[in-house]
């Protein structure tokens, strides 16, 4: 086993090696499903960007993910697939002009959609575009008024209330929704023969929950009202508001163009944009699409848009993991990565400032060219990897210190950690009817998010393991614990990322691998360990809100279970050595769960399949095996 474990890890790490960029950074895709690249043919088109190249690129990719059933899925035991994604795909390949209605696998993606409620059961954002393009009207009332945008933070309820992820989407589709703004060209695809009946090509059905769209939207009216004033009507309200909410998107414009570096707040701002009188040769629009286009990236031979780049986030992990390995931090490998992670982190104030007013910038962000919106957990996986060139880099002090700070100032006052702003987490916002609102609208302490914190402060920081910071946080994970042992996790699948990021963590921070807390989980994720030896979690877990077994072993659930066990246990038991020979065994696996997504953006809706996941992972699993088990073969 010993010999089996070191030359794995050597494959691993040869494999990262060669896979890093010439600037120091890992650009492992971003892999979304084919929502973006449907959307990308959509807006090209409405744009009349007659990219051929590129949007038959994206047809043909969208083809090569459907389904016998005529269908697209989210992932791979979804059901017999999804309909929001098929209704995008068709309308993508349908406006494409690389496919035709009449085509056999579209008349079986149309009968699936029919068969399924047709358009109108389609979700909330599949909608809007569907609004946008002139497929649907909007609907007479949205529930939140566009003049809400002015409410100012000491209000019950303000724009800074919802996340920035969130807010990123609602800002530009706020303007939308008041503007009722539709685009459309001489090309535009008509989509009514996917409505079960015709009339629902009204907005009159936009929203399911239509009985609390006039509750909210009268509710915020009336805090908008102490807005007005002899100087302001509710016209000169919604003037500003227009003006304000241009005005906040023009000032997250990042270097290439884009919102934030988001597709979908990219996505909508164009609309907008051209909703206040942009034209479709305007600079800013044509700079959007062009840094959207600069997301392309090559999937087994065929283009797929990113939702955003993964490159600070997957050079930090990969930067530490290969430390862990036992890579010197002054190999070039190593030195360069750091350099490239000390030239992103962010020296600029962003929108976490409304609610931690009193911290300097420090934070790292998640994609390449984020200047303005750095979250929690880029910013300790990028210490983590910095970490040990402090001793004889002295000019990584500065970022170090900066950037603790910055981690540790974000704590919530519930005692957990959030991923990008300080208690952002008003449990009424989901009552909001908008789908997913729970994902979108709300960034609540998590426990990925608290337990990654505390295991960067217990085993990377000095920070004393008695301070009120750590205190605080383990009590939160205490109190958040299911009753069967696991956490949930929200940025990944699901509990077994949940319940890895929590053990981890509160065993850095001292606690007692035999306390029930941690014998309790240790004991979960022991119950749920496959018969291969492997660990596997459904996508299915999010909406259900329990744990949903893969019935099939990932590498990465693997890795995490067996990441959590190893650090619980002082010597290696059955599960673990099981765990270490399916990694092993199934290191260059290739079905379906290599593809298998692993994290999450919105459940239910946006899932993501991280492509360095399946190195990092199962090399951080084995590293900490061979240190704590295995030191004689050091």
């Amino acid at each position: 086993m010993k010999q089996w474990v070191l030359s794995e890890m050597e494959r691993l790490i040869n494999l990262l090696k060669r896979d890093q960029s010439q600037d120091g950074s890992w650009d492992y895709a971003f892999e979304t499903g084919v929502a973006t690249d449907s959307y990308m043919i959509i807006l090209l088109r409405s744009l009349e960007i007659h990219e051929e190249k590129l949007i038959q690129a994206l047809s043909e990719r969208i083809v090569s993910k459907q389904e016998k059933n005529g269908a697209w899925k989210l992932f791979y035991d979804e059901g017999p697939g999804n309909l929001s994604a098929t209704i995008e795909a068709y309308y993508g390949l349908l406006y494409s002009g690389y496919a035709n209605s009449e085509d056999p696998n579209m008349k079986k993606a149309e009968q699936f959609i029919l068969q399924h409620g047709g358009l109108n059961e389609a979700g909330m954002f599949t909608k809007i575009m569907l609004a946008l393009t002139g497929q649907q009207a909007w609907p007479k009332f949205f529930p939140i008024p566009l003049e809400a945008i002015l409410l100012p933070v000491h209000f019950p309820l303000n724009l800074y209330d919802i996340s920035v992820f969130g807010r990123a989407n609602m800002v530009p589709l706020l303007l939308l929704a008041h503007e009722k703004y539709q685009l459309t060209t001489p090309q535009t695809p008509d989509l009514s023969h996917l409505y079960v009946h015709f009339d629902e090509r009204s907005g009159h059905h936009f929203f399911r929950e239509s009985d609390r769209i006039l509750e909210w939207r009268n509710y915020l009216s009336s805090l908008t009202k102490a807005l007005q004033s002899s100087f302001y009507t509710l016209n000169h309200l919604e003037e500003i508001a227009a003006e304000q909410a241009k005005q906040y998107m023009l000032k997250r414009i990042e270097s290439d163009g884009t919102f934030l570096n988001y597709f979908s707040a990219t996505f909508l701002m164009i609309f907008a944009f051209m909703s206040q009188g942009f034209s479709k040769k305007d600079k800013k629009i044509r700079n959007a699409v062009n840094g959207l286009k600069s997301m392309a990236t090559l999937i087994d031979g065929r283009v797929h848009m990113q939702y955003t780049t993964a490159d600070v986030w997957n050079t930090s992990l990969i930067s530490y993991t290969l430390q862990e390995a036992g890579v010197s931090e002054k190999d070039d490998v190593i030195q360069k990565a750091n350099r490239y992670l000390l030239s992103r982190q962010q020296f600029k104030y962003g929108d976490w400032v409304v609610h931690n007013p009193s911290t300097s910038p420090g934070g790292w962000g998640f994609s390449d060219l984020n200047t303005i919106n750095p979250d929690v957990d880029d910013t300790t996986a990028s210490l983590r990897a910095i970490q040990k060139i402090l001793s004889y880099q002295p000019g990584f002090h500065q970022a170090w210190e900066r950037g603790t700070q910055w981690g540790m100032s974000m704590q919530n006052t519930d005692g957990g950690w959030p991923s990008f702003e300080r208690n952002v987490d008003k449990k009424i916002l989901n009552l909001l009817p908008v789908q997913g609102g729970e994902f979108l609208l709300l960034d609540p302490s998590t426990a990925d998010l608290t337990g990654r914190t505390l295991e960067f402060l217990g085993n990377f920081t000095n920070v004393n393991k008695n301070h009120s910071a750590i205190a605080r946080g383990i009590e939160w994970l205490r109190k958040k614990q299911n009753q069967n042992g696991s956490w949930y996790g929200r940025w990944g699948i699901c509990y077994i990322y949940g319940t890895w990021a929590a053990v981890t963590g509160l065993i850095a921070c001292g606690a007692d691998s035999k306390a029930p807390m941690l014998r309790n989980a240790v004991q979960w994720l022991k119950d749920i360990q496959n018969e291969d030896g492997g660990w596997g979690e459904s996508c299915k877990s999010d909406t259900e809100k329990r744990y949903m077994p893969l019935k099939a072993s990932t590498l990465t659930h693997t890795a995490w279970a067996l990441d959590a066990l190893i650090s619980t246990s002082s010597s290696p038991t059955p599960a673990i050595e099981k765990g270490i020979q399916f990694l092993i065994e199934k290191g260059n696996n290739k079905d379906w769960t290599h593809n298998y997504p692993k994290g999450q953006g919105m459940g239910g809706a946006f899932y993501i399949h991280y492509h360095s996941y399946r190195y990092i992972y199962p090399l951080l699993a084995l590293s900490h095996y061979k240190h704590k088990f295995q030191r004689e073969a050091v």
